[in-house]
């Protein structure tokens, strides 16, 4: 049994089970996870050790959290200053996914995804039917020349005339979920995709038509368009943007979590009206979505920039810790530089939002007979603002001190759905068949599903090169 002994290096300290010093509700439940044990998995004549790891603040990426990079990769987006990212956010129109019919573009996402990946990043995109540019469509040319009914429009004082299909057209919804359905056939579930934006209707995928003659299209076909892509992507996190509270209010009562894009506006656009004061709260209310984050993500925008609110005087701090409060994954500041000053207020937001993993107690067997399993009872805390929404287990493995092949043990328990603060307890056991007798160094890991490669990073010390967290030392006897 190790007692007292603190490890230089690994950032963890051992203490024996009578020991324990940290907080009562996690000691409690590595007892309980301990006890939980059959006699089979571990004698009697086990030792016990429980590690408690050193919690640090060091600044990373997670997968599917924080800082999102607009249309540009994290390799190649100078105004990260070093920022960690995790997720690229691409937004297109129907027009450059499906030039000729039934011949989708997949080139353009699979060239998306393969560049997100060399950049450590996983891909978010949204496809929008409606603009403001220069040019007359922003859907297929095919889709107005097959007879799909459509609205011409100009934006505000813009003398541009642009053409939008009636969304309440059957020759509109066939072929646009045709298009879902093709996008959801590839591409959901595929690890190096995020999350999907659900962003058809209204221009710029917003869904409206503000400063337009054209009204949005009924409510009957704004669900219907809810329920295509909810269906085509069963797999993949989805969110939609807040303001058309019926389509929030079934996309939220479906699991899709929401989209805000105008966090910071204090009075930019009004003296007495602003987002963060009056719209946001408010329209998550009416759609009945206060509890969207639970199982899907919450996802921000910034109004204009960083630089704007720095200009304007507004209050940076009070600004993200709204954005937290309302149980944050994502925030969007379109690749636009940090303003000066700002860089310690961003690392604490980033360091908050999402989810991020602490080990607070770790108990295993010290020493084992070979061919006997080493139990591994584990109690986490969620120290972020919001739960992992894909599946990574968690893993451990026994390395010889002496060299050699560890033994790797993936357990079942997946981080998906583990909720902010409250303890969460994971148990596994980790076999020791093909190890010699001798010392071996306990490592813990949150690995992809069908891998054992680490994928997750932990908030403690011990982490080597590899991804995997050395937490503890067990013996293993002939």
């Amino acid at each position: 049994m190790v007692a007292n002994l603190t490890l230089d290096g690994r950032g963890v300290a051992y203490m024996a089970g009578s020991e324990m010093t940290r907080r009562d509700a996690f000691k409690a439940l590595a007892g309980a996870a301990a006890a939980s044990l059959s006699a089979a998995s571990v004698s009697a004549q086990d030792g016990r050790a429980t590690v408690e790891p050193v919690e640090t603040d060091e600044l990373f990426a997670n997968p599917h959290c924080g800082w999102q990079t607009f249309h540009r990769f994290a390799d190649e987006d100078e105004c990260l200053a070093g920022l960690p990212s995790s997720c690229a956010y691409y937004r297109f129109y129907w027009s450059q996914t499906e030039q000729k019919r039934g011949q989708v573009n997949f080139d353009l996402l699979d060239s998306l995804l393969e560049r997100a990946e060399v950049a450590g990043q996983k891909l978010a995109f949204r496809v929008m039917c409606a603009g403001t540019n220069t040019e007359y469509m922003y859907v297929p040319q095919w889709l107005k020349d097959n007879g799909c009914p459509g609205f011409e429009y100009r934006y505000g004082e813009d003398a541009t005339l642009h053409w939008v299909p009636d969304m309440n057209s059957p020759g509109f919804q066939d072929e646009h979920f045709r298009l879902i359905d093709a996008l959801g056939e590839r591409y959901d579930g595929d690890p190096r995709l995020d999350i999907v934006d659900i962003g058809s209707v209204g221009l710029w995928g917003e869904w409206h038509m503000s400063g337009t003659n054209v009204d949005v299209p009924s409510p009957e076909a704004r669900l219907a368009i809810i329920d295509r892509w909810r269906d085509a992507f069963p797999k993949t996190p989805k969110v939609m943007l807040i303001g058309n509270d019926e389509g929030m209010k079934r996309a939220a009562a479906t699991g899709c979590g929401w989209r805000a894009d105008c966090l910071g506006d204090m009075g930019g656009f009004s003296k007495t009206w602003n987002h963060m004061e009056h719209f946001y709260r408010q329209a998550i209310e009416r759609a009945e979505a206060g509890e969207a984050w639970r199982v899907a993500p919450v996802a921000f925008e910034s109004c204009w920039d960083m630089r704007k609110w720095q200009e304007e005087g507004w209050d940076i701090r009070a600004i993200f810790d709204y954005a937290l409060d309302l149980h944050v994954s994502y925030e969007n500041n379109k690749s636009a530089p940090l303003p000066e000053g700002t860089r310690d207020e961003v690392e604490r937001f980033i360091r908050k939002m999402g989810y991020r993993l602490v080990p607070r107690t770790i108990t295993h067997s010290a020493n084992v007979p070979i061919g006997r399993p080493v139990s591994v009872s584990i109690a986490w805390e969620n120290v972020g603002v919001a739960p992992p929404y894909w599946d990574y287990l968690v893993a451990a493995r026994l390395v010889p001190e002496t060299g050699g092949k560890p033994a790797v043990a993936v357990s079942k328990s997946s981080i998906k759905g583990w909720l902010p603060q409250g303890p969460v307890a994971t148990d596994m056991e980790a076999g020791t068949d093909g190890l010699k007798p001798g010392m071996h160094v306990l490592q813990i890991a949150l690995v992809a599903p069908g891998t054992e490669e680490p994928a997750v990073r932990m908030a403690i010390g011990g982490r080597g090169e590899d991804g995997w967290y050395s937490t503890g030392r067990v013996e293993l006897t002939a």
